[in-house]
């Protein structure tokens, strides 16, 4: 009996070795992006412990953020349901160098490749909340109070705008940006693609914070549902602004292209309330309406 209790025991012994060995012969993914960004933050696109199907971009260096001078979160849902951030990842790493942490769903892109997989799900970006607030809280964590959890953008291009809004009654969230899309409605429902989240009109009424909609102009497929949105919506401050290069956007250029001025410029207004930025939006000769191609509309409470 006593034989066979130290076999036992050497048996786990080893299987916790293999398994530590594994772990080892596994190290989580990164990769800088077009050399860390623009922005003063040089940020890195990574995996991280205890969050699968997550893609993080964060500054390199997080010794210029604590409770004093904390992280605000951008979090993302990927275009076609898809559960990587491949077309994304440019517009979202510049985000992140300029000063926050992004998780976008999905696995991390180390290469130029499409992803072919499963499609990501709508509770993605809920658990990315909630990793949030876990590693703020956690004094292990390289993120406890580094992080401005009350200061919260959810946002995604086509079917993760479509996850966002199927989310945007989570009272953490903070503020929406919605890009290239918009709720289905009744008359248009059947050219959704399976799998989409589909949630009604009635939905938007439960928004509870400032919203931005981010579309291609008319040769957008998105831009019928995104409009009748922004329309629609007047119980909270709502824009709507439009570049004409259709539904695809410009996330793959350089950078993430035209549209990451105004999702930029809607952060660092709503999220750091950056003066500099509203102005990029205020008044009827603001600054995106000085860059060509643009234009814009605001409800009755934005100003």
């Amino acid at each position: 009996m006593k034989h066979r209790s130290i076999i036992f025991t050497l048996i786990a012994v080893l299987n916790c070795i293999g398994s530590m060995n594994a772990t080892a012969q596994t190290p989580l993914k990164s990769r800088i992006v077009e050399e860390g960004g623009t922005g003063p933050y040089k940020a890195v696109m990574t995996e991280v412990e205890n969050l699968p199907e997550h893609t993080v971009f964060v500054p390199q260096d997080l010794s210029a953020f604590n409770a004093a001078n904390p992280l605000p979160v951008l979090v993302w849902g990927n275009g076609a349901c898809t559960n990587s951030p491949w077309e994304h990842y440019k517009f979202l790493n510049e985000i992140a160098s300029h000063g926050y942490l992004v998780l976008a769903t999905g696995f991390i892109p180390m290469d130029e490749q499409p992803y072919r997989g499963p499609m990501s799900k709508t509770e993605q970006q809920i658990e990315s909340i909630d990793w949030v607030y876990a590693q703020n809280a956690n004094p292990q964590s390289p993120y406890y109070q580094k992080i401005d959890v009350k200061h919260l953008c959810v946002a995604g291009m086509s079917c993760g705008g479509l996850q966002a809004l199927f989310n945007c009654a989570d009272p953490r969230i903070s503020l929406l940006m919605i890009c290239n899309s918009g709720l289905f409605k009744m008359e248009n429902a059947g050219r959704a693609v399976g799998g989409m989240p589909m949630p009604p009109k009635e939905k938007l009424k439960e928004i509870h914070t400032p919203i931005i909609y981010i579309l291609g102009g008319k040769e957008d497929i998105a831009y019928e549902n995104g409009m009748d949105d922004f329309h629609r919506i007047s119980h909270v401050p709502a824009i709507a602004v439009n570049y004409p290069v259709g539904h695809g956007g410009t996330y793959r250029q350089p950078h993430g292209g035209e549209f990451t001025v105004p999702a930029l410029a809607w952060l660092d207004w709503q999220l750091k309330g950056n003066a500099g930025a509203a102005k990029m939006f205020e008044g009827n000769d603001c600054g995106l309406l000085k860059r060509q191609g643009w234009t814009l509309e605001k409800n009755a409470l934005c100003k």
